[in-house]
């Protein structure tokens, strides 16, 4: 998987959009990155800006927006409502996908180290990047603000992690740390008092509620249900409804379908109803896909669907579009972030997919179509486990069918993946041919290029290989367990499996000829050989199973 994290600086302009627009360009210079969205306030004199992308050029494009920031915003002379310490005041990396919080971290602790040294910029890291936890939260690094930090600077225990401990008038000090990523979600009510929906808020938020005596001291402090979780409650003249408003500061504490059924239960128990909810933003789509699994397993229902229809489930489920349409396209970061090259074939019609690979051009050729073979072979096996799951009498089984499935849909994923992979590796490969051979360093790069690229060629069927034989321990379990009714269509998968496999050994072979990596290409042909071995010997396995089972109902 593709490693993404998201940047989210603050930085101290919110009304000069000019300032704003220099920052933004700034950051869009950065082939690679895309720029999410940009906020600016004018009360708070703020402006919070997102980018996605992956790490290494999310962090030359926060670097290149810091150094423009310092440039253009005079801290001297700034005034807003926000609390803040410098030009960029703050600047979190959020990890999106593929990536750990771990990793993230150290890639912020090295952007606050070229900031300190090619700036000359005093910086602070935070949250996930702060080793030392006496001063990891923002509020108590940033307390003081820009005024305040001119003597507090020059304290030994508030000496900068990185750049000189001297604060700049102009730019002031800026804060860079990883922390998770922060869902802000609201969640409808059928109500309009905002008292009853704070209510409900004090009841599930971390910090809960105070009660205080008559002089204003606090007497007891009750915690909420839900950790990572901070909560309001208002009315919006807009909808005519009021809302719990809720950032969710750690979803993988307390994820956002969690987070809605608890106050779904708070609620109710104050006579409420929940109609709702909105997400406000983007939202990661493992958050979407966790969610729709975990209301199919109430209804206990396989899990075992496509990544759209669990966001339907999700969706639906969440009331996300009851105040307007939700837009997976528009609002989940993986998709606003795929390019659509990527899935050219799998994107066709089945009838566009056989012209396109009919059609003179070489590619799609073998490779495309077994993993094509191989991922129909896995959807076959999904199938079988899903009847199974549902079928009537067998309800106390629906957990196990629902693994099964759940398993087969990420083999029939990933084989799909592959089916444009393959094609690109190929296009790759003549990419490569293509190159400039004028000089001997342009032919020494020219026969690199081609050396790798014919590399990848080989990998990519091998994955086909590997990814289609796996799937047959799933086939095979359906023609033993599945729904008797449809062992003919686990057969089909074993064949359509075995199919893949050893069309994609073609592939491997050939292209493996053409390496001048020997020891690499004798390795990958035994490995091949040997799944191509396992899979026809599966094979036989499944059939004489489904056979059995025909023979036996005839």
């Amino acid at each position: 998987m593709k490693q993404i994290i998201e940047c989210v600086p603050n930085f101290s302009e919110g009304r000069d959009m000019n300032i704003i627009k220099q920052i933004t360009d700034a950051i869009e210079s950065v082939e690679g990155v895309r720029l999410l969205n940009v906020d600016p306030g004018k009360a708070t004199n703020r402006t919070v800006v997102t980018f996605v992308g992956e790490p290494k050029l999310v962090c030359e494009a926060a670097f290149r927006a810091i150094q423009i920031a310092g440039e253009l915003i005079d801290m001297s002379k700034h005034k807003g409502e926000h609390p803040r310490m410098g030009a960029t005041d703050v600047c979190p990396l959020i990890p999106i996908s593929g990536i750990t919080m771990e990793e993230t971290a150290k890639y912020a602790q090295e952007l606050g180290a070229r900031v300190g040294k090619e700036l000359n910029l005093p910086v602070y890291l935070y949250e996930a990047a702060q080793p030392n936890k006496d001063r990891n939260n923002l509020s108590i690094i940033r307390a003081g603000e820009y005024e305040g930090f001119f003597k507090k600077i020059k304290l030994p225990e508030w000496k900068p992690d990185f750049g000189p401990a001297e604060f700049d008038a102009k730019r002031g000090a800026s804060v860079i740390g990883a922390r998770d990523f922060l869902v802000a979600y609201n969640v409808n009510l059928n109500t309009t008092s905002t008292r009853r929906a704070n209510a409900i808020a004090f009841d599930v938020r971390e910090a809960g509620r105070t009660e205080k005596d008559a002089k204003g001291n606090i007497i007891k402090q009750t915690p909420g249900s839900l950790k990572c979780v901070k909560a309001i409650g208002w009315f919006i003249e807009e909808y005519g409804i009021a809302q719990i408003s809720m950032n969710l500061t750690n979803i993988s504490v307390t994820p956002v379908h969690i987070a809605f059924d608890e106050v779904c239960r708070r609620a109710d128990a104050r006579g409420i109803r929940v109609t709702g909810s909105e997400l406000v933003g983007l939202v990661p789509l493992n958050s979407m896909l966790e969610a729709g699994r975990y209301f199919l397993r109430k209804q206990q229902r396989s899990v075992g669907v496509s990544e759209s229809e669990l966001i339907k489930i999700a969706v639906k489920s969440l009331g996300l579009d009851e105040l307007g349409p939700f837009k997976p396209e528009e609002r989940i970061i993986e998709y606003m972030l795929r390019d659509k090259a990527d899935s050219r074939l799998v994107s066709m019609t089945v009838a566009g997919f056989a012209d396109e690979t009919a059609s003179e051009s070489p590619a799609p050729g073998g490779g495309s179509i077994s993993a094509y073979m191989g991922a129909l072979g896995a959807a076959l096996a999904t199938m079988v486990a899903n009847l199974s799951s549902h079928k009537r009498g067998w309800d106390e089984r629906w957990e196990e069918f629902s693994d099964c499935a759940e398993k087969g849909q990420k083999y029939q994923a990933e084989l799909i993946r592959l089916v444009d992979e393959d094609t690109k590796s190929f296009n790759h490969i003549m990419a490569a041919f293509g190159l400039p051979k004028g000089n001997d360093e342009e032919k020494a790069a020219r026969t690199k290029a081609i050396q790798d690229a014919t590399k990848y060629a080989t990998e990519v069927p091998f994955k086909v290989m590997q990814a289609a034989f796996d799937s047959m321990e799933v086939i095979k379990a359906m023609a033993e367990t599945g729904n008797p009714n449809s062992v003919t269509d686990a057969g089909v998968g074993a064949l359509a499996a075995r199919s893949a496999v050893m069309g994609a050994f073609l592939n491997v072979k050939i292209n493996a000829a053409g390496l001048t990596d020997k020891a690499f290409a004798s390795d990958i042909i035994a490995r091949g050989q040997k799944i191509q071995e396992q899979a026809m010997a599966k094979e036989t396995e499944i059939l004489t199973i489904v056979n059995s089972e025909i023979n036996r109902t005839t």
